[in-house]
Formats: structure tokens, sequence, C-alpha cells
């Protein structure tokens, strides 16, 4: 439960969105997916330094990009970005969990 509010926390920060707490990982990327066509459509700048920013993987992005050319971009983006941030929050609570369990006495 708490990796979904981190993930909606960072998204919602991102994108200006409203995600609802309950919302679903697919109904997540269809909301995300909306101001990513806007930012293609519009600024597309502003969004190549956003998944820079969010430390995107470019070489998958273009890769699923041209493996499904016939489906929404957006939808495609926001699905990578999602799986990002889920990443990045478990790797920060893996590593959380390895801090507690060192003693007092040998911690920095």
């Amino acid at each position: 439960m708490e990796t979904n509010k981190q993930l909606i926390d960072n998204l919602q920060s991102e994108f200006a969105v409203a995600i609802p707490p309950t919302v679903s990982l697919d109904q997540m990327i269809a909301m995300i997916a909306v101001p990513v066509n806007a930012l293609i459509q519009k600024d597309f700048q502003k969004l190549v330094g956003i998944l820079y920013r969010l430390d995107v993987s470019e070489p998958k992005l273009r890769y699923m990009l041209k493996m499904h050319n016939e489906e929404d971009a957006g939808k495609i983006i926001a699905t990578l970005i999602v799986e990002r941030e889920l990443q990045k929050i478990k790797t920060r609570q893996a590593f959380r969990k390895n801090d507690d369990e060192i003693d007092e006495d040998e911690r920095w």
C-alpha cells in the first residue's frame, strides 16, 4: 500500500494530475497518458526533459514505440514512466530495509 501511495504522489507532482488512492495500475497509466499525449503535441522538449529526469530508458522507449507503432504513444510512454517509478520506489525500500539491519554503532 505504501508503494502505491508513493507512486501516486510522484506521478501527481510530476504531471499535476489528481489520482485517487484506489485507482488500479491500468487506470493510473491511462490517467498519465493524457498529459503525456498533450506534451507530445504541445511541448515535446518538456516531455523529453521529464523522461530524462525520471530516468526512463531511451533505448527501451524507442524499442517499445517501434514495436507498438499502432498503439497510443502516450499510453506506451506512461507505462514506461510508471514501471520506472515503481522500480525506483522498490529499490529505495530495499536499501532502507538494509539500513535498518545495520547495528547503530556501525552506521556512519
